[in-house]
């Protein structure tokens, strides 16, 4: 009958430390790797791509919303431009109203006056 021996403390360390420097030395040749120097490149032609076209969005973003910004100026610019010939041509129109009626008033007066004067040229 076979009898398991377990391992002891320091050949399970042992054993730790080899698969850690085993680890290491794949690593440290795959770092090497032209297969993986490519891809690495790849992945970094990919980002800088990203980076332009995320950099020409945002450039295009603000373009717009200058544009926007210039535009509704405008457009304030002129509501403000027609409000303000709407108001000015209603106080002119107002003061064509009281012109107009200032003289008609002087008008009648002028007549009453003159009736007035007309009856007193009968009575003497």
């Amino acid at each position: 009958m076979a009898v398991y021996k377990e391992k002891g403390f320091a050949e399970r360390r042992q054993s730790a430390n080899d698969a850690k420097k085993a680890l290491l030395t794949k690593f440290k040749q795959a770092a090497d790797d032209p297969v993986l120097l490519a891809k690495q490149a790849e992945r970094k032609a990919i980002a800088e791509a990203r980076e332009q076209r995320n950099a020409e969005r945002e450039r295009l973003r603000r373009e717009k919303a200058e544009q926007e910004a210039r535009e509704r100026a405008e457009r304030e610019a002129a509501a403000e431009a027609e409000a303000k010939a709407a108001a000015e041509a209603k106080e002119n129109s107002e003061r064509d109203r009281i012109s107009r009626l200032l003289a008609d008033e002087a008008e009648r007066k002028a007549k009453r006056d003159a009736r007035y004067a007309a009856r007193k040229a009968r009575q003497k």
